[in-house]
Protein backbone atom coordinates (compact mmCIF):
# COMPACT_ATOMS: atom_id res chain seq x y z
CA UNK A 1 0.00 0.00 0.00
CA UNK A 2 1.09 3.31 -0.63
CA UNK A 3 3.68 2.19 -3.14
CA UNK A 4 4.37 4.37 -6.60
CA UNK A 5 3.23 2.68 -9.50
CA UNK A 6 3.58 5.30 -12.14
CA UNK A 7 5.18 8.70 -12.46
CA UNK A 8 3.08 11.17 -14.50
CA UNK A 9 5.14 13.85 -16.46
CA UNK A 10 3.95 16.77 -17.93
CA UNK A 11 5.75 19.16 -20.22
CA UNK A 12 5.21 22.90 -20.82
CA UNK A 13 6.73 24.87 -23.51
CA UNK A 14 7.87 28.03 -21.58
CA UNK A 15 10.14 29.10 -24.81
CA UNK A 16 7.99 32.03 -25.31
CA UNK A 17 8.23 33.15 -21.59
CA UNK A 18 12.02 32.54 -21.92
CA UNK A 19 12.25 34.79 -24.92
CA UNK A 20 10.14 37.52 -23.32
CA UNK A 21 12.19 37.86 -20.49
CA UNK A 22 15.41 38.06 -22.18
CA UNK A 23 14.23 40.31 -24.22
CA UNK A 24 13.23 42.63 -20.84
CA UNK A 25 16.88 42.08 -19.95
CA UNK A 26 17.95 43.41 -23.36
CA UNK A 27 15.70 46.24 -23.64
CA UNK A 28 16.82 47.00 -19.92
CA UNK A 29 20.58 46.54 -20.73
CA UNK A 30 19.77 48.68 -24.08
CA UNK A 31 18.20 51.67 -21.51
CA UNK A 32 21.41 51.45 -19.52
CA UNK A 33 23.23 51.94 -22.39
CA UNK A 34 21.32 54.77 -23.98
CA UNK A 35 21.03 56.44 -20.53
CA UNK A 36 24.73 56.50 -19.55
CA UNK A 37 25.69 58.63 -22.68
CA UNK A 38 22.97 60.74 -21.69
CA UNK A 39 24.88 63.88 -20.05
CA UNK A 40 21.56 64.39 -17.65
CA UNK A 41 22.14 62.87 -14.31
CA UNK A 42 19.46 59.44 -14.09
CA UNK A 43 18.37 57.69 -11.32
CA UNK A 44 15.95 54.15 -11.81
CA UNK A 45 13.62 53.88 -8.52
CA UNK A 46 11.27 51.44 -7.30
CA UNK A 47 7.78 52.21 -6.97
CA UNK A 48 8.22 53.06 -3.25
CA UNK A 49 11.26 55.42 -4.45
CA UNK A 50 14.08 53.08 -3.51
CA UNK A 51 16.91 53.48 -5.86
CA UNK A 52 17.53 51.24 -8.43
CA UNK A 53 19.62 52.07 -11.13
CA UNK A 54 21.92 55.41 -11.90
CA UNK A 55 23.57 56.37 -15.02
CA UNK A 56 27.42 57.05 -15.68
CA UNK A 57 26.84 60.74 -15.34
CA UNK A 58 25.09 60.25 -11.92
CA UNK A 59 28.29 58.11 -10.74
CA UNK A 60 31.24 60.70 -12.46
CA UNK A 61 28.93 63.23 -10.97
CA UNK A 62 29.10 61.78 -7.42
CA UNK A 63 32.28 59.48 -7.06
CA UNK A 64 30.29 56.56 -5.97
CA UNK A 65 29.76 53.33 -7.23
CA UNK A 66 27.11 51.63 -9.04
CA UNK A 67 26.97 48.98 -6.13
CA UNK A 68 26.86 52.18 -3.93
CA UNK A 69 23.43 52.82 -4.91
CA UNK A 70 21.92 49.41 -3.27
CA UNK A 71 23.91 50.03 -0.61
CA UNK A 72 21.51 52.10 2.20
CA UNK A 73 21.50 55.57 2.62
CA UNK A 74 22.50 56.38 -0.66
CA UNK A 75 20.37 59.49 -1.19
CA UNK A 76 22.00 60.43 2.24
CA UNK A 77 25.07 60.00 0.44
CA UNK A 78 23.99 62.23 -2.31
CA UNK A 79 22.01 64.89 -0.95
CA UNK A 80 22.17 67.73 1.19
CA UNK A 81 20.98 66.91 4.53
CA UNK A 82 18.64 70.08 5.37
CA UNK A 83 17.16 69.09 1.70
CA UNK A 84 16.56 65.76 2.22
CA UNK A 85 14.20 66.89 5.93
CA UNK A 86 12.94 69.39 4.15
CA UNK A 87 11.88 67.61 0.96
CA UNK A 88 10.92 64.40 2.79
CA UNK A 89 6.80 64.59 3.82
CA UNK A 90 6.53 65.86 0.27
CA UNK A 91 8.09 63.16 -2.10
CA UNK A 92 6.27 60.76 0.23
CA UNK A 93 3.32 61.91 -0.66
CA UNK A 94 3.84 62.81 -4.24
CA UNK A 95 4.96 58.84 -5.05
CA UNK A 96 2.07 57.91 -2.91
CA UNK A 97 0.09 60.05 -5.91
CA UNK A 98 1.65 58.74 -8.52
CA UNK A 99 2.14 62.05 -10.25
CA UNK A 100 4.74 63.77 -12.20
CA UNK A 101 7.06 65.68 -9.53
CA UNK A 102 9.94 68.21 -9.22
CA UNK A 103 11.83 69.20 -5.99
CA UNK A 104 15.27 71.92 -5.84
CA UNK A 105 18.25 69.96 -3.41
CA UNK A 106 21.77 70.35 -3.14
CA UNK A 107 23.81 67.40 -4.41
CA UNK A 108 27.05 66.81 -3.20
CA UNK A 109 29.80 66.68 -5.65
CA UNK A 110 32.84 64.10 -5.81
CA UNK A 111 34.59 67.04 -4.97
CA UNK A 112 33.15 68.08 -1.74
CA UNK A 113 31.42 70.47 -3.09
CA UNK A 114 27.33 71.00 -3.41
CA UNK A 115 25.10 72.24 -6.59
CA UNK A 116 21.71 72.78 -6.82
CA UNK A 117 19.67 70.70 -8.94
CA UNK A 118 16.66 70.45 -10.04
CA UNK A 119 15.42 66.76 -9.54
CA UNK A 120 11.94 65.85 -11.56
CA UNK A 121 10.33 62.57 -11.12
CA UNK A 122 8.34 61.27 -14.29
CA UNK A 123 6.36 57.44 -13.12
CA UNK A 124 6.92 54.58 -15.53
CA UNK A 125 3.46 52.45 -15.72
CA UNK A 126 2.61 49.30 -16.97
CA UNK A 127 -0.44 48.54 -19.28
CA UNK A 128 -2.65 48.07 -16.11
CA UNK A 129 -1.75 51.70 -14.92
CA UNK A 130 0.53 51.00 -12.44
CA UNK A 131 3.25 52.28 -11.55
CA UNK A 132 6.61 49.83 -12.04
CA UNK A 133 9.19 52.71 -12.24
CA UNK A 134 9.96 56.33 -11.28
CA UNK A 135 12.46 57.62 -13.13
CA UNK A 136 14.09 60.64 -11.45
CA UNK A 137 16.41 63.05 -13.62
CA UNK A 138 18.51 66.59 -13.01
CA UNK A 139 19.34 69.24 -14.21
CA UNK A 140 21.90 71.38 -12.74
CA UNK A 141 20.78 75.27 -12.34
CA UNK A 142 23.52 76.10 -9.47
CA UNK A 143 24.72 78.72 -11.92
CA UNK A 144 20.56 79.80 -12.18
CA UNK A 145 20.64 79.95 -8.32
CA UNK A 146 23.50 82.01 -8.59
CA UNK A 147 22.38 84.39 -10.66
CA UNK A 148 19.36 84.69 -8.84
CA UNK A 149 21.09 85.64 -5.95
CA UNK A 150 23.41 87.78 -7.64
CA UNK A 151 20.14 89.39 -9.17
CA UNK A 152 18.89 89.63 -5.24
CA UNK A 153 21.59 91.51 -4.21
CA UNK A 154 21.81 94.01 -7.24
CA UNK A 155 18.27 94.90 -7.01
CA UNK A 156 18.94 95.41 -3.07
CA UNK A 157 21.76 98.07 -3.86
CA UNK A 158 19.35 99.58 -6.54
CA UNK A 159 17.07 100.44 -3.94
CA UNK A 160 19.92 101.33 -1.43
CA UNK A 161 21.10 103.64 -4.09
CA UNK A 162 17.82 105.11 -5.00
CA UNK A 163 17.26 105.55 -0.55
CA UNK A 164 20.49 107.44 -0.63
CA UNK A 165 19.47 109.76 -3.61
CA UNK A 166 16.43 111.11 -1.00
CA UNK A 167 19.67 112.73 1.24
CA UNK A 168 22.50 114.97 0.32
CA UNK A 169 25.47 113.34 -1.45
CA UNK A 170 28.17 114.75 0.34
CA UNK A 171 29.56 116.10 3.75
CA UNK A 172 28.98 120.37 3.48
CA UNK A 173 30.86 122.00 5.57
CA UNK A 174 34.54 123.82 6.05
CA UNK A 175 34.77 123.65 10.18
CA UNK A 176 37.60 122.61 11.46
CA UNK A 177 35.64 119.85 13.59
CA UNK A 178 34.22 118.54 9.88
CA UNK A 179 37.66 118.97 8.60
CA UNK A 180 39.13 116.17 11.52
CA UNK A 181 36.39 113.98 10.54
CA UNK A 182 37.16 113.69 6.92
CA UNK A 183 41.05 113.48 7.73
CA UNK A 184 40.20 110.39 9.59
CA UNK A 185 37.73 109.10 6.92
CA UNK A 186 40.56 109.75 4.38
CA UNK A 187 43.30 107.18 6.48
CA UNK A 188 40.53 104.39 7.52
CA UNK A 189 39.17 104.18 4.00
CA UNK A 190 41.88 102.16 2.64
CA UNK A 191 42.15 99.92 5.28
CA UNK A 192 39.89 97.22 6.12
CA UNK A 193 39.67 97.63 9.65
CA UNK A 194 35.90 97.63 11.56
CA UNK A 195 34.90 101.39 12.33
CA UNK A 196 32.03 103.09 14.97
CA UNK A 197 30.82 106.11 14.11
CA UNK A 198 29.42 108.10 16.91
CA UNK A 199 27.38 111.10 17.04
CA UNK A 200 23.54 112.51 17.49
CA UNK A 201 21.08 111.56 15.70
CA UNK A 202 20.69 113.76 12.31
CA UNK A 203 24.63 114.29 12.38
CA UNK A 204 24.97 112.69 9.10
CA UNK A 205 26.70 109.21 10.37
CA UNK A 206 25.41 107.36 7.47
CA UNK A 207 27.00 109.62 5.28
CA UNK A 208 30.15 109.17 6.61
CA UNK A 209 29.80 105.60 6.25
CA UNK A 210 29.48 106.10 2.65
CA UNK A 211 32.28 108.03 2.17
CA UNK A 212 34.35 105.56 3.59
CA UNK A 213 33.16 102.86 1.45
CA UNK A 214 33.39 105.01 -1.22
CA UNK A 215 37.17 105.48 -1.10
CA UNK A 216 37.85 102.07 -0.13
CA UNK A 217 38.70 99.35 -2.64
CA UNK A 218 35.06 97.73 -2.08
CA UNK A 219 33.65 100.71 -4.00
CA UNK A 220 32.35 98.96 -6.93
CA UNK A 221 30.29 96.47 -4.55
CA UNK A 222 27.55 96.84 -2.55
CA UNK A 223 26.24 98.92 0.50
CA UNK A 224 24.09 97.43 2.41
CA UNK A 225 22.56 99.30 5.45
CA UNK A 226 20.48 98.07 8.36
CA UNK A 227 18.61 99.98 10.57
CA UNK A 228 18.69 98.30 13.82
CA UNK A 229 16.38 99.48 15.56
CA UNK A 230 13.57 99.27 12.87
CA UNK A 231 13.62 95.49 12.11
CA UNK A 232 10.70 93.95 13.36
CA UNK A 233 11.76 91.53 16.70
CA UNK A 234 9.98 88.76 14.59
CA UNK A 235 12.94 89.54 12.09
CA UNK A 236 15.72 90.16 13.76
CA UNK A 237 18.03 87.74 13.17
CA UNK A 238 16.44 86.36 9.54
CA UNK A 239 16.82 90.26 8.20
CA UNK A 240 20.81 89.98 8.56
CA UNK A 241 21.14 86.42 8.90
CA UNK A 242 18.71 85.34 6.17
CA UNK A 243 16.76 82.22 6.18
CA UNK A 244 16.42 79.05 5.11
CA UNK A 245 12.78 77.45 3.31
CA UNK A 246 10.60 76.36 6.12
CA UNK A 247 12.92 77.85 8.73
CA UNK A 248 9.98 79.88 10.84
CA UNK A 249 5.89 80.16 9.41
CA UNK A 250 5.79 82.36 6.13
CA UNK A 251 9.68 81.38 5.39
CA UNK A 252 8.54 79.82 1.81
CA UNK A 253 11.39 80.69 0.46
CA UNK A 254 15.07 80.61 0.73
CA UNK A 255 16.12 84.31 1.46
CA UNK A 256 19.55 85.86 1.35
CA UNK A 257 20.18 88.50 4.85
CA UNK A 258 21.95 91.52 4.32
CA UNK A 259 25.35 90.45 5.40
CA UNK A 260 25.77 87.95 2.30
CA UNK A 261 23.59 90.53 -0.18
CA UNK A 262 26.63 92.78 0.93
CA UNK A 263 29.13 90.12 0.78
CA UNK A 264 32.76 91.61 -1.21
CA UNK A 265 31.39 95.00 -0.32
CA UNK A 266 30.16 96.68 2.79
CA UNK A 267 27.49 96.36 5.38
CA UNK A 268 26.74 99.59 7.28
CA UNK A 269 24.71 98.77 10.64
CA UNK A 270 23.08 102.30 11.94
CA UNK A 271 21.39 102.39 15.59
CA UNK A 272 23.96 99.27 16.67
CA UNK A 273 23.49 99.39 19.87
CA UNK A 274 19.55 98.78 19.13
CA UNK A 275 20.39 95.12 18.96
CA UNK A 276 19.02 92.39 21.47
CA UNK A 277 21.66 90.25 23.11
CA UNK A 278 20.99 87.02 20.65
CA UNK A 279 21.84 88.71 17.59
CA UNK A 280 24.51 90.35 19.34
CA UNK A 281 26.24 87.28 19.74
CA UNK A 282 25.80 86.18 15.53
CA UNK A 283 27.35 89.21 15.20
CA UNK A 284 30.39 89.08 17.34
CA UNK A 285 30.80 86.01 15.15
CA UNK A 286 30.92 87.45 11.93
CA UNK A 287 33.24 90.10 13.39
CA UNK A 288 35.55 86.99 14.63
CA UNK A 289 35.28 84.00 12.35
CA UNK A 290 33.56 85.87 8.95
CA UNK A 291 30.94 83.79 8.33
CA UNK A 292 26.79 83.66 9.48
CA UNK A 293 24.30 81.00 9.26
CA UNK A 294 20.82 81.32 7.84
CA UNK A 295 18.06 80.83 10.41
CA UNK A 296 16.96 77.12 10.08
CA UNK A 297 20.47 77.01 8.70
CA UNK A 298 23.13 74.52 9.89
CA UNK A 299 26.08 75.02 7.57
CA UNK A 300 28.51 78.26 7.71
CA UNK A 301 28.74 80.63 5.61
CA UNK A 302 32.09 82.74 4.82
CA UNK A 303 31.42 86.59 3.99
CA UNK A 304 34.08 88.73 3.05
CA UNK A 305 32.23 91.96 3.71
CA UNK A 306 33.71 95.18 5.69
CA UNK A 307 31.38 96.32 8.77
CA UNK A 308 30.53 99.18 9.36
CA UNK A 309 28.49 100.38 12.68
CA UNK A 310 27.07 103.33 14.40
CA UNK A 311 25.27 104.91 17.36
CA UNK A 312 23.71 107.61 19.12
CA UNK A 313 23.62 105.61 22.25
CA UNK A 314 26.57 105.40 25.58
CA UNK A 315 27.87 101.88 24.19
CA UNK A 316 29.62 101.50 27.65
CA UNK A 317 26.92 102.63 29.54
CA UNK A 318 24.92 99.84 27.90
CA UNK A 319 28.01 97.71 28.86
CA UNK A 320 28.17 98.69 32.21
CA UNK A 321 24.10 98.01 32.41
CA UNK A 322 24.60 94.47 30.65
CA UNK A 323 22.50 95.54 27.99
CA UNK A 324 25.31 95.28 25.18
CA UNK A 325 28.78 92.48 24.80
CA UNK A 326 31.75 94.31 26.35
CA UNK A 327 33.34 91.68 23.50
CA UNK A 328 31.27 92.74 20.59
CA UNK A 329 32.30 96.63 21.57
CA UNK A 330 35.70 95.61 21.57
CA UNK A 331 35.15 94.14 18.25
CA UNK A 332 33.01 97.07 16.58
CA UNK A 333 35.05 99.94 18.37
CA UNK A 334 38.38 99.40 16.50
CA UNK A 335 38.64 103.19 14.91
CA UNK A 336 35.89 105.21 16.64
CA UNK A 337 34.74 108.44 14.24
CA UNK A 338 32.54 110.89 15.80
CA UNK A 339 30.65 112.90 14.44
CA UNK A 340 30.00 116.69 15.82
CA UNK A 341 26.79 118.28 16.51
CA UNK A 342 25.56 121.20 14.34
CA UNK A 343 25.86 123.59 17.12
CA UNK A 344 29.51 123.05 17.16
CA UNK A 345 29.84 123.72 13.45
CA UNK A 346 28.04 126.80 13.27
CA UNK A 347 30.73 128.19 10.86
CA UNK A 348 28.96 125.30 7.94
CA UNK A 349 25.34 126.68 8.40
CA UNK A 350 25.47 129.13 5.64
CA UNK A 351 26.88 126.34 3.44
CA UNK A 352 24.50 123.96 4.68
CA UNK A 353 21.94 126.27 3.93
CA UNK A 354 22.97 127.33 0.49
CA UNK A 355 23.09 123.73 -0.30
CA UNK A 356 19.68 122.94 0.54
CA UNK A 357 18.03 126.10 -0.73
CA UNK A 358 19.71 125.09 -4.33
CA UNK A 359 18.50 121.52 -3.97
CA UNK A 360 14.87 121.86 -2.68
CA UNK A 361 14.63 125.18 -5.02
CA UNK A 362 15.23 122.77 -7.94
CA UNK A 363 12.93 120.17 -7.15
CA UNK A 364 10.03 122.95 -7.02
CA UNK A 365 11.08 124.74 -10.06
CA UNK A 366 11.60 127.89 -7.56
CA UNK A 367 15.36 129.91 -7.55
CA UNK A 368 16.73 132.31 -4.55
CA UNK A 369 18.55 135.03 -5.68
CA UNK A 370 19.47 136.16 -1.78
CA UNK A 371 18.81 134.64 2.53
CA UNK A 372 17.36 136.80 4.36
CA UNK A 373 19.51 138.07 7.14
CA UNK A 374 17.68 137.74 9.86
CA UNK A 375 16.75 134.37 9.01
CA UNK A 376 20.28 133.70 8.80
CA UNK A 377 20.62 135.10 12.04
CA UNK A 378 17.97 132.86 13.59
CA UNK A 379 19.45 129.64 12.00
CA UNK A 380 23.31 130.35 13.28
CA UNK A 381 21.64 131.25 16.66
CA UNK A 382 19.55 128.03 17.08
CA UNK A 383 21.18 124.89 19.03
CA UNK A 384 19.63 123.09 16.51
CA UNK A 385 18.59 119.88 18.81
CA UNK A 386 17.33 117.59 15.40
CA UNK A 387 21.17 118.78 13.73
CA UNK A 388 21.71 118.73 10.02
CA UNK A 389 18.44 116.50 9.21
CA UNK A 390 16.49 119.03 11.32
CA UNK A 391 17.86 122.18 9.12
CA UNK A 392 17.10 119.96 6.24
CA UNK A 393 13.76 119.49 6.97
CA UNK A 394 13.19 123.68 8.10
CA UNK A 395 14.90 124.61 4.98
CA UNK A 396 12.30 122.43 2.65
CA UNK A 397 9.48 123.97 4.59
CA UNK A 398 10.10 127.59 3.97
CA UNK A 399 11.09 126.56 -0.22
CA UNK A 400 8.43 125.15 -0.54
CA UNK A 401 6.16 128.34 1.59
CA UNK A 402 8.10 131.37 0.39
CA UNK A 403 7.21 133.38 -2.35
CA UNK A 404 9.49 135.70 -4.10
CA UNK A 405 13.52 135.50 -4.74
CA UNK A 406 14.29 135.91 -1.36
CA UNK A 407 14.60 132.78 1.02
CA UNK A 408 13.24 133.49 4.54
CA UNK A 409 11.45 131.83 7.85
CA UNK A 410 10.05 132.59 10.65
CA UNK A 411 11.20 132.42 14.60
CA UNK A 412 8.06 130.10 15.34
CA UNK A 413 9.62 127.34 13.56
CA UNK A 414 12.23 126.85 15.46
CA UNK A 415 11.69 125.39 18.54
CA UNK A 416 12.97 127.26 21.37
CA UNK A 417 12.60 124.48 24.04
CA UNK A 418 15.64 123.26 26.12
CA UNK A 419 16.69 120.30 24.07
CA UNK A 420 16.96 116.93 25.42
CA UNK A 421 20.20 115.80 27.30
CA UNK A 422 22.54 114.35 24.38
CA UNK A 423 23.05 110.31 24.08
CA UNK A 424 26.11 111.23 22.33
CA UNK A 425 28.88 108.93 23.28
CA UNK A 426 32.83 111.29 23.98
CA UNK A 427 33.01 114.23 26.20
CA UNK A 428 29.82 115.06 28.21
CA UNK A 429 28.75 118.67 29.38
CA UNK A 430 31.76 120.20 32.02
CA UNK A 431 29.34 119.65 35.39
CA UNK A 432 29.03 115.78 34.39
CA UNK A 433 32.27 115.40 33.78
CA UNK A 434 33.44 117.05 37.00
CA UNK A 435 30.78 114.85 39.09
CA UNK A 436 31.94 111.76 37.03
CA UNK A 437 35.79 112.63 37.77
CA UNK A 438 34.55 113.42 41.32
CA UNK A 439 32.98 110.00 41.84
CA UNK A 440 35.87 107.52 40.19
CA UNK A 441 38.69 109.44 42.64
CA UNK A 442 36.34 108.98 45.98
CA UNK A 443 36.23 105.02 45.02
CA UNK A 444 39.89 105.05 44.05
CA UNK A 445 40.93 106.54 47.47
CA UNK A 446 38.57 104.18 49.17
CA UNK A 447 40.10 101.20 47.64
CA UNK A 448 43.45 102.57 48.20
CA UNK A 449 44.20 102.71 43.95
CA UNK A 450 42.91 99.14 43.30
CA UNK A 451 40.48 99.15 40.42
CA UNK A 452 40.01 94.97 40.26
CA UNK A 453 38.73 92.98 42.81
CA UNK A 454 36.14 92.48 45.83
CA UNK A 455 37.71 95.60 47.04
CA UNK A 456 38.38 97.12 44.21
CA UNK A 457 36.59 100.80 43.00
CA UNK A 458 34.99 98.80 40.00
CA UNK A 459 33.23 96.66 42.30
CA UNK A 460 32.05 100.12 44.49
CA UNK A 461 30.77 101.70 40.93
CA UNK A 462 29.13 98.55 39.77
CA UNK A 463 31.32 98.90 36.59
CA UNK A 464 33.22 96.33 34.85
CA UNK A 465 36.98 96.71 35.58
CA UNK A 466 38.13 97.52 31.64
CA UNK A 467 35.16 99.93 31.81
CA UNK A 468 36.39 102.04 34.57
CA UNK A 469 39.67 101.76 33.16
CA UNK A 470 38.98 103.63 30.28
CA UNK A 471 37.06 105.86 31.80
CA UNK A 472 40.26 106.84 34.43
CA UNK A 473 42.49 107.12 30.81
CA UNK A 474 39.26 109.48 29.46
CA UNK A 475 39.69 111.93 32.53
CA UNK A 476 43.19 111.96 33.04
CA UNK A 477 42.75 110.42 36.45
CA UNK A 478 46.07 109.42 38.03
CA UNK A 479 45.21 106.37 39.55
CA UNK A 480 48.73 106.17 40.92
CA UNK A 481 48.69 108.76 43.37
CA UNK A 482 45.80 107.16 45.42
CA UNK A 483 47.97 103.67 45.71
CA UNK A 484 49.53 102.95 49.30
CA UNK A 485 51.82 100.94 47.70
CA UNK A 486 53.54 100.44 44.32
CA UNK A 487 51.44 97.17 43.76
CA UNK A 488 47.57 97.26 42.67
Amino acid sequence: MGNVVRWYGISTDIENLKQIEEKLRGDERELRQITDVIPQTIVVLDPSGAPLYANQATLDFTGLSAEDVFAPHFRERMFHSEDLVKSQKERRAALERGLPFEAEMRALRKDGQYRWFLIRYNPFRNEQGQVIRWYATGTDIDDRVKAEDRTRNENLALREQIDRDSMFEDLIGSSESLRKVLRQVAKVAPADSTVLILGETGTGKELVARAIHKRSRRAEQAFIGVNCAAIPASLIASEPFGHEKGAFTGATQRRLGRFESANGGTIFLDKVGDLPPETQIALLRVLQEREIERVGGSQPIPVDVRVLAATHRDLNTLVAEGKFREDLLYRLNVVPIEMPPLRERVSDIPLLLEYFIHRFGKRTGKRFTTIDKQSLKLFEGYTWPGNVRELQNVIERAVILCEGETFSTGETWLKREPPAKSTRPGPLSSVLVKQEKEMIEGALAESKGRISGAAGAATKLGLPSRTLDSKIKRLKINKYRFKTSPRD
